[in-house]
């Protein structure tokens, strides 16, 4: 049998151009994070709980670094009808050898498909912080393929998308500049410290803060879905006042709430943020009326 080089050689002019581009294609895929093979569905979305016998699901998007299993417990304080489907990212967990995506639009595209086949009743977003922007971006492009929006959108800890990033870009600064940053984020000491943990992690969490710090907002018309929005009482990077420019992308109510906590509060205050996100469906909830 012959080998690779000699099967190549045998191969037209024509055919060797086409393998080259196709092999260079593959090459710049890999370097900016972008899987060249697609996953099934089950990749992407973890039930810890399947029901499908549930009036709603919700879908739940981590932050910069943060993994599908952080939302493992929010299974016990959601109600029994809600159908809890966390979004595990390539670079974490069972999906450690991925690599992980560097920008936000082949990210969105593959998600939208991904998720797409648990869209068969209504459904509502969680988005944390990266989250907030992903799970954003995701309800456009489902709205503009597959003509369906969330029933509510709730984000937290992330600025209005069309805001300026008033922060320096720092996914490429050095390991211990860029833990300033991920300390003022919330994520722990015990962490930091680590350096095999950190020597782990640094690739994955540098691929989500460039996801962020390269993100071009581009103007679409608003979703017709309530937006709800969550802002830690003691976030130093994400205020208030950064957040009251989201409700320009609804045509629907907004309501913003205060959570007592720094940026990472759905840890410290998940108790009352899983009490409102739960009061924001409860419609979706009752049973339907015999006609």
């Amino acid at each position: 049998m012959k080998d690779v080089s000699e099967r190549i050689a045998a191969l037209s002019a024509e055919k060797r151009l086409a393998l080259l581009h196709h092999l260079k294609q593959k090459a710049t895929q890999a370097e900016n994070g972008v899987p060249t093979v697609r996953l099934a569905p089950e990749a992407w979305v973890l039930r810890y709980r399947p029901n499908d016998l549930a009036r709603l699901r919700l879908f739940c998007f981590p932050y910069a670094g943060g993994r599908a299993s952080i939302f493992r417990s929010w299974v016990d304080g959601l109600p029994s009808d809600i159908d809890l489907c966390s979004i595990q990212l390539p670079g974490r967990e069972e999906r450690l050898r991925e690599p992980p995506y560097k920008r936000l639009a082949p990210l969105v595209q593959v998600l939208a498909d991904a998720i797409a086949p648990y869209l068969d009743r209504p459904f509502a977003f969680y988005g944390h912080s990266m989250g907030a922007l992903v799970s954003f971006e995701v309800a456009r492009q489902l709205r503009q393929k597959y003509d369906c929006q969330p029933v509510a959108l709730h984000l937290a800890a992330f600025r209005a998308p069309q805001l300026p990033n008033p922060n320096i870009k720092i996914y490429h600064l050095p390991a211990e500049v860029f833990k300033v940053v991920l300390r003022a984020d919330g994520i722990p000491e015990t962490i930091l410290q680590n350096d095999e943990l950190m020597q782990l992690m640094l690739p994955t969490l540098r691929a989500d803060y460039e996801v962020c710090d390269t993100y071009e907002y581009r103007e679409e018309p608003p979703l017709s879905c309530p937006f709800f929005l969550y802002c830690g009482q003691e976030d130093v990077r994400i205020r208030e006042v950064d957040m009251q420019g989201w409700p320009v992308h609804t045509l629907a109510q907004s309501r913003m709430t205060l959570v007592p906590g720094s940026h990472l509060f759905l840890h410290t205050a998940q108790d009352l943020l899983l009490s409102e996100i739960s009061r924001s469906l409860e419609m979706y909830l009752k049973p339907s009326l015999p006609a």
